[in-house]
């Protein structure tokens, strides 16, 4: 396990785990994914609520959701009003959401609900962030793309190198926080899949503790990825920049007081 430091320092006990979806066309993948979640953190007794996202879909998403609800009663669907885009439809969530601390999760069911609980389990020993590596001893992927795979490893090897930072897999969107740390990365200016990056490098660049465990992740087995990569590399850098020059030129202005 990579971390920050060695112990996390002590902090008042989590009451509430938010669990925010994005969710863009996910008919036939959110049922699965949300009963998964419900009863993986029924069972180990995590009190929680599970905000989806409908982000603007033009399929049966919203239907499904409000289905859902009446057998997940932990279910809190809810419509982004605004622009659409994977940030925004995070972000809306963040906004919803009632817990004191949260995990960010597909709704294609890669994430895995066992490793969401075991996050919940590392906040509660005092960590700001809980990090998910795919890449480190223990991680696992399972049909990832070749290509995707490959820009995924060089991406994330520059924004190692260029933040001097240990986490080897920052683009990946599967990551949980107390809301302290969601609050003090404000404002957020991410509106697509580049706001995978900015939350946790704000998180590190702004002094928050955080800690990283193996993760598994597998290719979803309904519909399409909506990550598009040949429109998001100026993206991903333009974030990377930003809070890149935070880092070294702020002075420790935006820094965890």
């Amino acid at each position: 396990m990579l971390a920050s430091r060695s112990r996390p320092p002590l902090q008042a006990p989590l009451h509430l785990y938010s669990v925010v979806i994005p969710a863009r066309d996910e008919q036939d993948s959110l049922p699965s994914t949300v009963k998964d979640i419900y009863e993986a953190f029924q069972r180990e007794g995590v009190p929680h609520e599970i905000v989806v996202v409908d982000d603007g879909s033009r399929d049966r998403t919203w239907a499904v959701l409000t289905e859902l609800k009446q057998t997940v009663p932990t279910l809190a669907p809810v419509q982004n009003p605004g622009q659409n885009g994977f940030g925004r439809a995070v972000l809306y969530g963040l906004g919803q959401m009632k817990g004191d601390a949260c995990v960010i999760m597909m709704a294609d069911a890669s994430d895995s609900p066992a490793h969401a609980v075991r996050y919940w389990r590392l906040l509660n020993e005092g960590w700001d962030c809980v990090f998910g590596s795919r890449f480190i001893k223990g991680g696992e992927v399972v049909d990832y793309p070749r290509v995707k795979l490959w820009v995924n490893r060089l991406a994330n090897f520059l924004v190692r190198i260029g933040f001097n930072i240990a986490l080897n897999d920052t683009t990946n969107a599967f990551k949980a926080y107390r809301r302290t740390v969601i609050e003090g990365g404000r404002p957020y200016l991410a509106p697509h899949f580049n706001l995978t990056v900015e939350i946790p490098l704000k998180a590190i660049v702004r002094g928050y503790t955080w800690t990283v465990i193996p993760i598994s992740w597998q290719n979803r087995k309904h519909g399409e990825a909506k990550l598009k990569i040949k429109e998001m590399g100026s993206r991903y850098f333009f974030i990377c920049a930003y809070v890149w020059l935070e880092k070294y030129f702020s002075r420790g202005d935006y820094r965890k007081k």
